[in-house]
């Protein structure tokens, strides 16, 4: 499968993947960590400040056939 990493393109397996998605999801606690379609996987770093703005940008994400990866355990303070 093909991993979007910044601006780099990795090729890897589904598990070297999940590995990946794991270490993502512990980077964001409040936002979208990733979006895959199929063979194709982007690793983002979107944080947001409110449950509005995650669910808009998790829409926004759907409406283009995009599987949303997203953690909603609340904004951090410091």
């Amino acid at each position: 499968m093909k991993v979007k990493v910044l601006n780099r393109t990795y090729r890897m397996s589904r598990k070297e993947y999940e590995g990946l998605l794991q270490m993502a999801s512990e980077q964001v606690p409040f936002g979208v960590y990733a979006v895959e379609k199929g063979d194709y996987a982007e690793l983002r770093h979107d944080r947001c400040r409110s449950i509005t703005q995650l669910k808009a940008l998790i829409r926004q994400f759907k409406r283009q056939g995009l599987r949303v990866y997203a953690n909603r355990g609340g904004p951090a303070d410091g």
